[in-house]
């Protein structure tokens, strides 16, 4: 975690996903593989590899240190990556979207294949009343009760989508668990007594975020949009969002976030209908 901060406060931003930072932090799955890169006894590279996607293949992310780039040693690390993935293609993020990981890329015989956007708004500018279809209630989440449900409707709502689809219950305990975690800041849509839609909210840099090291100033983060499939065209992803940023201005932001797959061109378009810009890009590469 030492070498994640050395990056972060290097570069302005995280070199490692949420996903991979549970994982450290909580142990995540043993099927993972993680690589050690050390200099007379020093860490300077670490390497996280989740091998359990059958269809796509392994996929990873690394992290050098700051001090010792430019010396060759993140091509070190890509070959032991590739040494693990076992002849399977492998995939891996950058984060940024900056040329020295491009060159490396290109030098290791990686193709860029998928991009991330992440955009922003300023919650100082107008912000629409959310408009909800009759029938529609909407509430906040509910520890210990609502955990179920949501995985259930997430995992709906998702099929498609390579990361967020394949939460499990134990995905959502961790979160729970983080110092950021906020119930109040998860909000529900409910129709007959049934889920049907969900905006969960984030708040990066606060006290208890900047204990997590997400390598972000104070901002609130659109977390998840998620509305039940027969529910689509409604209007309910809409009111849904317009109720988390308004909740994230209420606790005295001024800035709000989110990643969104670069791909998605209708979740974009309704995004920057909201008020959001094009701010910087994560990209993932594979090597065949």
């Amino acid at each position: 975690m030492r070498l994640v901060d050395a990056a972060t406060d290097a570069d302005g931003m995280s070199p490692l996903s949420e996903h991979t930072l549970l994982h450290l932090r909580y142990g995540g799955d043993q099927q993972a593989r993680n690589v050690l890169l050390t200099t007379g006894g020093e860490l300077v590279g670490y390497a996280h590899l989740d091998p359990t996607d059958p269809v796509e293949g392994p996929s990873g992310e690394f992290v050098i240190h700051p001090a010792h780039r430019g010396q060759g040693q993140g091509l070190t690390v890509v070959q032991a990556l590739l040494a693990e993935a076992d002849g399977r293609p492998l995939r891996l993020w950058a984060h940024g979207d900056a040329p020295a990981a491009a060159r490396l890329a290109a030098a290791a015989g990686f193709q860029r294949i998928r991009a991330l956007w992440q955009m922003q708004r300023s919650l100082r500018e107008r912000l629409d009343e959310p408009s909800y279809a009759d029938g529609v209630t909407v509430r906040t989440f509910v520890v210990g009760q609502d955990e179920e449900p949501w995985v259930d409707l997430n995992r709906r709502t998702f099929a498609r989508h390579p990361e967020q689809g394949a939460w499990t219950r134990e995905d959502l305990g961790l979160r729970e668990r983080e110092p950021w975690f906020d119930a109040d800041g998860f909000f529900l849509a409910e129709r007959d007594g049934r889920l049907v839609g969900f905006h969960w909210t984030k708040i990066h840099g606060s006290d208890q975020a900047a204990a997590a090291g997400h390598g972000h100033d104070t901002i609130g983060e659109v977390y998840v949009v998620g509305v039940d499939p027969g529910q689509r065209g409604s209007g309910l992803g809409r009111a849904l969002t317009l109720t988390g940023l308004r909740y994230l201005r209420s606790r005295g932001l001024v800035q709000a976030m989110l990643y969104v797959d670069e791909a998605n061109t209708a979740a974009i378009k309704l995004y920057e209908s909201l008020g959001f810009t094009h701010r910087s890009t994560d990209v993932m590469f594979r090597h065949p």
